[in-house]
C-alpha cells in the first residue's frame, strides 16, 4: 500500500468518525417526541398553532431594598462637573521635623 493510498484511507476514516459522531448527537434529538401544543382543541380544526406562553412572575419583587453589605458611591456623576473636581482632595502629607543638632554637654 503506497503512502498515497494510506493517506486516503485515513482521510476517510476521519471523515466517516466524523459522521458517526454527529449521528450519535443528533439522534436523541430526532427521537424525543414534539412538545404539545398548548391552547388548540382536536377536534376543532383550522390550525392557528400554540397561543404564546406568559411570562412567568418572579417569586420576589425586583428592586426592594438595598444589600446590608452594600455602600453608596463616592460620588455622582449627575452634572457637567468632571470626576477629579467631585473626588475629595488628599490629605496632605505632614512636614518633616528639621533635623535635631547634637548639642555637646560641657
Amino acid at each position: 500500500m503506497s503512502a498515497d493510498d494510506q493517506l486516503l484511507l485515513v482521510i476517510a476514516g476521519m471523515h466517516l468518525l466524523g459522521i458517526v459522531f454527529a449521528l450519535v448527537l443528533i439522534l436523541p434529538a430526532l427521537r424525543d417526541p414534539p412538545p404539545p401544543a398548548h391552547g388548540t382543541d382536536s377536534g376543532s380544526g383550522g390550525g392557528g398553532g400554540h397561543r404564546p406562553l406568559r411570562p412567568k412572575t418572579p417569586d420576589s419583587p425586583r428592586g426592594g431594598l438595598p444589600l446590608p453589605d452594600a455602600s453608596p458611591a463616592r460620588v455622582r456623576l449627575r452634572d457637567h462637573r468632571r470626576l477629579p473636581e467631585l473626588l475629595p482632595k488628599p490629605d496632605r502629607r505632614p512636614s518633616r521635623e528639621p533635623e535635631r543638632l547634637p548639642v555637646r554637654v560641657p
